[in-house]
């Protein structure tokens, strides 16, 4: 991978009403002219997402948002889309000209930060239009107010600082499988090429996690499905663990030695990403399903379906199968995810290789709160095809509450 996948980068989100600066503070901290700046209130009509690498941030992606006081029956839906953005921000930068004397929306939208646990930091822009010194004490009670002018680039500095405090950001590595292995261990990936694969790479699952088993110093080997059980016999050494495409996990489970870790690629995005506990726990839903029930299939990315496609084919034959019963499949793709789930009974997720955590973690609570149950690929294939336990075998905390329960 030559770039950071947008998926890992800390998603910073700026927020406020319709000219206040918001595309202007994002060119100040890039040091660049990447959003589109005018003096015509609205200019900004969707979320606008900018990869970059920024000092002392590093990898992260910036979202220019469309004002929260747009109006009309438009404006109704950019600013349903600009909240929806809170979702998949790491934080979020509230910001508000620093010579308007009303901060109703300001509140309400802090308020909504809070409401759905999420970081943020509140910035008073156009410091260079004020004539004397302003108390914001009373308006935001405890919360520090960071002053800046993006125009004359001041305050910049301490803004980005003020970013990287809030987020704690460490120096550590993206983890996938690293911190299950050992240096010098080696990892055997199976990774099928079928018609779903892109042409001339592998899919960025199996990417990431080559790649972070390199940087742990250990080994990786990459076979195909049908080569596993050659390849094995080649080895001088047994593997301390072998990572599979989930589907297919049941032919990978017999060809790998009881003795050697088994587990699949959307198992690990699932801990890595999301909360395997409870993507573990919907699995046990699974046997409680009635007849016509409704399952909600959603996936993280939109892709061109092929006629044997995991989500809309395999998935629902592996469930009947499992199940003796027909169920209501019913899908979402994308950035969208759906907030009317009356009926839904079940949802399965994809391993969210394309949704950063803070956006896989708000669908998981979304569910939750709902009283839902979810599960996610790779738990799912794992479980309707008899290999749950050897599947969480390398995550023995989670193994031991979904036992005890």
């Amino acid at each position: 991978m030559n770039n950071t996948p947008r998926a890992n980068r800390v998603h910073i989100g700026l927020f406020g009403r319709r000219n206040v600066g918001k595309s202007s503070i994002i060119n100040a901290i890039t040091r660049q002219d990447i959003s589109l700046v005018s003096d015509i209130a609205g200019t900004t009509t969707d979320p606008v997402f900018k990869s970059m690498e920024i000092l002392p941030l590093g990898p992260v992606v910036l979202i220019d948002t469309a004002g929260i006081d747009d109006v009309g029956e438009l404006g109704e839906l950019r600013v349903r889309k600009t909240y929806d953005v809170i979702n998949k921000t790491d934080i979020g930068l509230i910001v508000f000209d620093c010579i308007q004397d009303n901060f109703d929306e300001e509140i309400k939208l802090i308020n909504e930060f809070k409401k759905r646990k999420k970081p943020y930091l509140i910035l008073g822009n156009k410091s260079d239009l004020i004539k004397e010194e302003i108390d914001l004490s009373t308006v935001f009670h405890k919360d520090k107010v960071y002053i800046v002018s993006a125009r004359q680039k001041e305050g910049i500095e301490e803004l980005k600082n003020a970013i990287s405090t809030s987020l704690k950001i460490e120096e550590e590595k993206f983890r996938v499988v690293g911190d299950l292995i050992e240096p010098g261990d080696l990892v055997v990936l199976v990774t099928p090429i079928d018609k779903a694969a892109p042409k001339g790479r592998l899919i960025l699952p199996q990417q990431q996690t080559i790649r972070d088993i390199l940087e742990s110093d250990a080994i990786a080997l990459v076979t195909k499905e049908h080569e596993l059980r050659e390849t094995l016999d080649k080895l001088s050494v047994k593997p301390k663990m072998v990572i599979t495409d989930s589907q297919v996990f049941l032919k990978v489970s017999a060809d790998t030695p009881k003795d050697v870790l088994l587990t699949s690629f959307s198992i690990l995005f699932a801990r890595n990403k999301g909360d395997l506990e409870e993507l573990v726990r919907g699995a046990k839903a699974i046997d409680h399903l009635k007849q016509g029930d409704t399952i909600l299939v959603s996936e993280g990315c939109t892709h061109h379906r092929q006629s044997d496609d995991i989500g809309t084919v395999k998935i629902p034959r592996w469930l009947r199968q499992y199940t003796g019963k027909d169920f209501n499949f019913i899908y979402s793709s994308g950035y969208g995810f759906p907030k009317d789930m009356d009926d839904v009974k079940l949802v399965i997720h994809c391993g969210a290789c394309m949704l950063n955590k803070a956006e896989m973690m708000y669908r998981i609570e979304q569910v939750k709160e709902k009283h839902i149950p979810i599960v996610n690929y790779g738990v799912l294939i794992s479980y309707v095809q008899g290999i749950f336990d050897r599947a969480l075998d390398p995550f023995p905390l989670v193994k031991m509450i979904y036992e005890e329960e």
